[in-house]
């Protein structure tokens, strides 16, 4: 299915269209037993909207800083989705967890965003955020071994602490090492287009 509604005049992620079709291939695995999805940084609402669409026995929570929520909420209301309510207001340094029993995680191309004290804060936050036995699945570009995986990440990295010092690419590693210690275990490490992976990980222990 393939939405219609006009959004031209809303802000708009290049990124989100080309990731969108391969990363929903995933979803649909790794979700295909879920029921509410909280997405995490949801940005544009590109991503929000698409799969709302096309995973229709899931409820997509949408959630963001509140300096995004506008917008977010404009393509929301536009898209008129039973399945996509309204986007919440989520600071993950701040506030308490959203009032929703979450059994799904999203988040895309946030955490080379994040100071790598947020990164920890978010992981931190998992426990309140998702049920037991929840999925989560996290998309961006990772580094293994302390290596970059192309010379556009590496170019891509340089870009990001241009802008501030504090983002970058991160370590798989160190993320698989946060994910553990919240008692969740890596199901795949998927290759995604344009070098970017999606780790797919269930919640497995308290």
């Amino acid at each position: 299915m393939v939405s219609q509604v006009n959004y031209a005049d809303l802000p708009f992620s290049q990124a989100c269209e080309n990731n969108k079709e391969p990363i929903l291939t995933l979803l649909t695995q790794a979700f295909a037993n879920c029921n509410q999805i909280l997405e995490v940084g949801s940005g544009t609402g590109q991503h929000a909207v698409y799969f709302a669409e096309n995973l229709a026995h899931l409820r997509w929570q949408a959630s963001d800083q509140p300096v995004y929520l506008t917008a977010l909420a404009e393509r929301i209301r536009r898209a008129n989705l039973v399945n996509l309510p309204m986007p919440l207001a989520l600071d993950i340094c701040a506030g308490t967890a959203p009032a929703i029993a979450a059994d799904g995680l999203f988040t895309a191309n946030t955490l080379h965003i994040m100071p790598w004290p947020v990164v920890q804060h978010f992981f931190s936050r998992l426990k309140a955020l998702l049920q037991d036995n929840a999925s989560l699945c996290i998309y961006g570009p990772f580094n293994y071994q302390g290596q970059f995986s192309s010379a556009s990440n590496q170019a891509f990295d340089l870009s990001l602490k241009s802008r501030d010092p504090a983002m970058g690419i991160r370590d798989f590693e160190q993320i698989l090492a946060l994910a553990q210690q919240q008692g969740f275990t890596l199901k795949q490490d998927c290759t995604m287009p344009a070098n970017n992976r999606l780790l797919w990980f269930i919640k497995t222990g308290n």
